[in-house]
């Protein structure tokens, strides 16, 4: 079971990583000056590229790595700091949702942000979650706020805490 939900993990976190990649070079197109025929192939590409394919990649990536975190218990720093990067992916996906329904409904009244560095962005977040992945460093209690090793005298909202 664990391979299976590994190999849907990797599948569905290949597809949206290509999508955050490719769809900022796609909607970066959008101009002023297009024909009414290229602004709608273009809005119907970028449209349903988000909605059909690059979010439900999204959701079954995250879905099935919350679940394989659960199922092997991997509690460690290094996984810690992966999933601030995964939110650094879920940032840039929902801008680019933004972005993407800015262009669809302002024709010519909205310029599309240069696609650069949102893909440099991307490939940035994706290389540091390779990179966590595959190397699992070990990070020590220095990359965690003191305040957050110290208990607060109030009891967990559950009966065990993971090991």
């Amino acid at each position: 079971m664990i391979t299976a939900l590994k190999f849907l993990h990797i599948a569905a976190l290949s597809v949206w990583c290509a999508g955050l990649i490719g769809l900022p070079l796609l909607l970066a197109r959008h101009g002023p000056s297009d024909r009414q025929l290229d602004f709608s192939r273009r809005r119907l590409v970028t449209h349903n590229a988000y909605v059909r394919l690059i979010t439900p990649a999204a959701v079954i990536a995250i879905a099935a790595g919350t679940a394989l975190i659960f199922l092997r218990g991997v509690f460690v720093p290094w996984m810690f700091v992966k999933l601030v990067a995964v939110g650094v992916l879920v940032a840039i996906h929902a801008w680019l949702g933004h972005v993407t329904l800015q262009v669809g409904e302002q024709q010519g009244h909205y310029d599309a942000p240069a696609g650069g560095p949102l893909v440099a962005a991307s490939l940035l977040a994706m290389t540091a979650i390779l990179l966590l992945v595959l190397g699992k460093p070990p990070i020590g209690d220095w990359s965690v706020p003191a305040w957050l090793l110290e208990p607060r005298g109030q009891s967990l909202p559950v009966a065990a805490v993971p090991m």
